[in-house]
């Protein structure tokens, strides 16, 4: 069944290319920059994988927002393709997107020459795959036929209970984005101090506890998932990984211990998010009754 709004999020929720093409799901692609050349984040795998190979051999990135005039190309050309139909637009959270306050720009500059348009920009409190799994929920919602306000109301009333769990294996990445001293990235560096991060109700990045040793981290973000996990939603739990596949495996497998029948997703990481937190971030989302350190 046609609906009479559509759903449109951007490429910093993670998912995969195919994902996004199967289910229709227009999305506005953030821009990186390596070796002075301006590459747009096409949420493929294969790109994914390029992008850590080259940042683990010492290449740097680096992201910008996207402007005025790009949010209104991308939402001007879902209504020349589908229609002049209202847009429930899903991107990361305003706290940690500085692009946030030019898609409002855009939105407020259509209005004059779609007055029968109408584009909801959702604060949605999440990144990466919290972002992704909130898209995945709204996405299934919208194919049962739910009215757009009958999906608004479902994220109000739900996307602070998605949990975001990270860790990052070198500290040196948060140093360059300036989340971490460069003596403090050196000093846990050199005692093997992995952060254990999470994403708060406001929609930021903060840690939650500091352990010694990546298996250690690894085994925090599972203990806290097992502990957490809402049993009626197990079903939907994403893990993405920056280039290191063997973590995210030995976590869905001691997931899979606790419930055998959860279906587990795993994807690269969106390169956005791992310019800042590097090659070796292990992120995982699930839904739990509400955000915890």
């Amino acid at each position: 069944m046609e609906q009479d709004y559509i759903i449109a999020t951007a490429s910093t929720c993670d998912l995969t290319r195919e994902y996004l093409d199967k289910h229709d799901i227009p999305f506005i692609s953030y821009s990186y920059v390596m070796d002075e050349i301006n590459y747009e984040d096409d949420c493929r795998e294969e790109t994914r994988i390029d992008v850590y190979k080259k940042m683990r051999d010492g290449k740097l990135l680096s992201t910008s927002a996207i402007n005025m005039y790009t949010y209104r190309e991308f939402f001007e050309s879902i209504y020349k393709n589908k229609g002049v139909k209202p847009i429930v637009f899903l991107d990361m959270s305003r706290q940690m997107s500085s692009s946030y306050k030019y898609c409002e720009e855009a939105i407020e500059d259509l209005a004059n020459d779609y007055p029968d348009g109408r584009i909801i920009s959702v604060d949605t409190r999440c990144i990466s795959g919290g972002l992704g799994l909130l898209v995945q929920k709204v996405v299934k919602l919208y194919e049962a036929g739910e009215s757009m306000e009958s999906v608004l109301e479902w994220i109000e009333e739900n996307k602070l209970k998605i949990a975001h769990r990270f860790t990052v294996d070198d500290l040196k990445w948060l140093s360059r984005g300036g989340r971490v001293s460069n003596a403090s990235a050196i000093v846990g560096t050199l005692l093997s101090i992995k952060p254990v991060l999470y994403v708060p109700d406001e929609g930021t990045l903060v840690a939650a506890n500091k352990v010694r040793g990546r298996k250690a981290a690894l085994n925090t973000i599972v203990d806290a998932v097992l502990k957490e996990l809402d049993v009626s939603q197990q079903e939907d739990i994403l893990i993405n990984h920056a280039d290191c596949l063997e973590d995210a495996d030995y976590v869905r497998q001691r997931i899979r211990e606790a419930f055998p029948n959860a279906h587990i997703q795993i994807s690269g990481l969106g390169v956005v998010i791992g310019a800042h937190c590097g090659p070796g971030l292990l992120t995982v989302f699930y839904m739990t009754d509400k955000r915890r350190p």
